[in-house]
This record gives C-alpha cells, structure tokens and sequence, in this order.
C-alpha cells in the first residue's frame, strides 16, 4: 500500500492505494497519527484506490475519527468504492464518518 498526502485548503489529505489490511492499516494508523497532533486541521481520507479493508484499517479509521470528535470534528472520507461502502455498513461504523461522494464536495463542506 502506497499514501501521498497533501494539503487543500484547510484540510490534510491523505491518499492510500491498494488493500489496507494488516502492517499497511499500521502504517496508516501512523500517518494519521501524525496528521492529528496538528490541531485544528480537517482530516481527509481519500479512498479511490483502496480495494480492501480488513478489521485493523476499521479500528484504524475509527480510533482516529474518535479521537478528531473529542474535538468537535470527525474523520472526512471521500470517494468510497462499493466494497468499502459495504464493509463500514456492515460493521455499523459508516456514520461515524462525514462521508463525500469526491473531494470538491467534502471541501464545501463546512468546516
């Protein structure tokens, strides 16, 4: 699994690619770890290219947005395929997420 990240507006935008199970959920937990300790920035998770999640990427991605709504925030997912739509309806964790069909529109949203 590959992540580039970058900054659009007032948001940090990180782009995962791949499967993100295992080591790689890991590695992701790290980079929005990292994102995090940067306070009052949005959080943006760019999902086109990720093919597949597994249990650590859930906890992964719901630690962080956890800890973004202790302050008054949570995690922004953008383009969601049908698998990973599936899989966060399936563990009852998709509305823990502001979720965007692309990253215009999760950029117009409010702050």
């Amino acid at each position: 699994m590959n992540i580039t990240e970058h900054r659009q507006g007032g948001a940090v935008v990180l782009r995962p690619a791949g499967a993100i199970t295992g080591a790689d959920a890991d590695r992701l937990g790290q980079r929005l770890a990292g994102v995090l300790e940067g306070s009052g920035v949005r959080v943006v998770v760019d999902m086109a290219r990720v093919t597949l999640l597994d249990s650590r990427a859930l906890e992964v991605l719901v630690e962080a947005t956890e800890k973004l709504i202790r302050g008054g925030k949570a995690l922004i997912l953008v383009s969601a395929n049908d698998v990973v739509r599936e899989v966060l309806e399936l563990t009852d964790v998709a509305s823990l997420f502001e979720q965007y069909d692309d990253l215009d529109a999760a950029m117009g949203s409010r702050a």
